[in-house]
């Protein structure tokens, strides 16, 4: 399954937009309500930009290293500060992350892979829920896995496929980075499994038998 460079980038690029976008434009919409008189409607304004302003940050981490060159080639990633991003991102009142790998200096693409499958369990719980994180073993024996169970578990059609080898004319922007992952998957010589019940998602990379 390939895709051209300039697709795929500008694919990734959408994704990120896509992402930031929305506090960025609660932002705004906070500026404009302060330049009223109504003191109530200021405060409200003000925390939502707070709120807003906090939210945009924290994406921003997470896709810089999810996404991003974060740092050299072929350097190493602290799986500390993964697991600092995937909390600013993924943790909040509905959804709670427990992240299960040990902190420790991972091949780059291992980490990033490991982010984006927590993207893509993050999707799965609309609801929220539990997305338990884990990353064991290194080279042959490594072994990366995500799930996501509680509430409303599902995952997405386009994510389904993608991750089962669909034909990359299939992929839009809501399918990219489920592809992504794939990519980073096998830069690390694993498959992704994708096991799904009505109770959980779990993803599984891991090196084929």
């Amino acid at each position: 399954m390939t895709i051209a460079p300039l697709d795929l980038a500008a694919l990734l690029c959408s994704r990120v937009c896509h992402d930031v976008i929305s506090p960025v434009g609660a932002i705004i919409n906070g500026l404009e309500v302060l330049d009223g008189d109504d003191a109530e409607m200021r405060d409200i304004a003000i925390d939502l930009i707070r709120k807003s302003a906090a939210s945009a940050s924290a994406r921003l981490q997470f896709c810089r290293l999810a996404f991003g060159a974060s740092g050299s080639l072929g350097a190493a990633i602290d799986t500390g500060e993964a697991e600092t991003a995937a909390r600013g991102l993924i943790g909040n009142e509905r959804t709670t992350l427990q992240w299960d790998a040990p902190r420790r200096l991972a091949p780059k693409n291992a980490v990033k892979l490991l982010l984006n499958l927590c993207l893509i369990a993050s999707g799965a719980t609309p609801r929220g829920g539990t997305i338990t994180a884990d990353m064991t073993g290194d080279g042959d024996d490594l072994v990366i896995r995500v799930s996501a169970a509680g509430g409303t578990v599902r995952l997405s059609q386009a994510a389904v496929h993608v991750l089962g080898g669909a034909d990359p004319e299939s992929i839009d922007g809501h399918s990219i980075q489920p592809y992504y992952a794939t990519l980073l998957a096998k830069d690390c010589g694993l498959t992704i499994e994708a096991v799904v019940t009505p109770a959980a998602v779990t993803l599984t990379a891991r090196r084929a038998a």
